[in-house]
């Protein structure tokens, strides 16, 4: 089977410059990669075949030999300087792909490091959750160093170029055909050398300092929702970027509520006597108090919704409702006449149990069936 033309390959025209070449497989190759495509077994075709073509016309001396002679002019075992050169042309386009997809390094890069990101657990309330607030924070981060302004030498001097990868950050190493980019061992990729440390960061360039910061918290947030202070984090290296700062929320438990994304619950405990006979009763809420209704012979467990009277959360346009629990409250510490009074209730309610305990009177058939079988 015939190759195909390496132009088609690449999708470009025969007049493509060198960077048309490089887009075109670097776009190439970050497709049909196989780390990217496991389950795919022509991806590494693919992938092999945009390689051999970018190698062939990366390089102008095999370039013109396969304009001109198509795939025969081209001598896939030539180890001359040409060759090498060809690799090399691959292995900067190669070393710029995998930089995009893994955060390797290229040609001409040095260590120029963004700070560090930092997190920060905040205990708020849920009134304050609910409502938003404002509040100060202490945290400890590395700052730029004020002595030095970040450059770790000593005032009044300047870090020099370094001597061994002449202010480059990287040197290279060629082995035969192979060329080697790695961090200068010397300025490890800064391409200064300090000659007079800083004093006070001893030629870092960064020194570890408290900060306070003012940290709004906006309505409605919720357990682990996050606050993003941009440029608050540790400082660069190398006169990097800073990182940011990640402020998470937690919720410190209420001595009323449980909150359920937006809707809250309570338990209130009535007693006997309003769950039998009914009544009005008040229940806490986060805007004050409100009145519900309980009907006669309400059961424990009832649950009873107040709509809008939950949370309004970050990203939603309604609040939510409060859901509160009745527990029928059993009475303690009763009095001589308190315990007549209900054992006389207990035996008139027993003379008519299927009328006045109903669910005990089924659950008890229920018992003697089971007994019976």
């Amino acid at each position: 089977m015939s190759k195909r033309d390496f132009y088609e390959i690449l999708g470009v025209n025969k007049d493509a410059s060198e960077e048309d070449l490089k887009k075109a497989y670097r776009k190439l190759a970050m497709k049909h990669h196989p780390d990217r495509n496991p389950d795919n077994p022509k991806a590494e075709e693919h992938f092999k075949e945009a390689k051999e073509a970018y190698e062939v016309l990366s390089d102008a001396q095999k370039r013109a030999a396969y304009d001109q002679y198509g795939h025969a002019g081209v001598d896939p075992s030539a180890a001359g300087a040409a060759g090498a050169r060809g690799f090399e042309g691959f292995a900067d386009a190669f070393g710029d792909i995998f930089g995009d997809i893994f955060g390797g390094g290229a040609r001409g890069r040095s260590n120029v490091y963004r700070g560090a990101d930092l997190r920060y657990n905040l205990e708020v309330s849920l009134e304050e959750a609910a409502r938003g607030t404002e509040t100060k924070i202490r945290i400890p981060a590395m700052t730029p160093c004020e002595t030095c302004h970040g450059s770790g030498a000593k005032p009044g001097t300047q870090p020099t170029t370094c001597a061994t990868c002449a202010g480059h950050g990287q040197v290279r190493m060629q082995q035969g055909f192979f060329s080697i980019q790695q961090t200068c061992p010397n300025c490890h990729g800064s391409g200064k050398v300090v000659q007079s440390p800083c004093p006070d960061c001893h030629g870092a360039g960064r020194v570890k300092q408290h900060k306070t910061l003012s940290v709004k918290i906006p309505a409605g947030v919720d357990e682990g929702d996050r606050i993003r202070l941009s440029g608050e984090g540790e400082a660069g290296v190398n006169g990097g970027p800073p990182g940011d700062l990640y402020v998470v929320i937690q919720i410190k438990p209420h001595g009323v509520f449980q909150r359920d994304h937006n809707d809250l619950h309570c338990e209130m405990p009535i007693s006997f006597t309003i769950a039998a006979l009914g009544g009005e009763i008040d229940i806490p809420t986060l805007d004050g108090h409100a009145k519900i209704k309980i009907p006669a012979e309400t059961q424990t467990g009832k649950v009873f919704r107040l709509r809008g009277k939950g949370i309004k959360g970050v990203r939603s346009s309604t609040h939510g409702d409060l859901l509160c629990h009745l527990v029928v409250e059993t009475p303690v510490s009763l009095t001589d006449r308190q315990k007549e009074l209900l054992r006389e209730l207990d035996e008139i309610s027993l003379a008519d149990g299927a009328r006045h305990n109903p669910k005990s009177k089924s659950w008890m058939d229920k018992v003697r069936e089971f007994f019976a079988q």
